[in-house]
């Protein structure tokens, strides 16, 4: 998963203007939305179409909810099982 990890850490970084540190501080429980103020509503739309793209899978409007986006480690978890279908 480190792959995918390094990843969501880029596009987190890209689309929400975050700094590298920032990012690279980022644990499986750091929280997401809700806590970080960039990753609003109108943000997911960005970040999960930029993970689609890096990662080249699709994400369903039927799969996104707030626990995939609880974490920082959630939101791997996610992109890693996308990654393997």
């Amino acid at each position: 998963m480190g792959e995918v990890e390094d990843t969501v850490r880029a596009v987190l970084r890209d689309v929400l203007g975050l700094s590298d540190d920032r990012v690279a501080a980022f644990r499986a429980d750091t929280e997401l939305f809700g806590a970080l103020p960039e990753l609003d509503s109108m943000a997911v739309a960005g970040v999960l179409t930029e993970m689609e793209d890096r990662l080249g899978i699709v994400i369903e409007d039927d799969e996104v909810d707030g626990e995939m986006l609880e974490t920082f480690g959630a939101l791997c978890r996610f992109a890693a099982e996308r990654a393997l279908v």
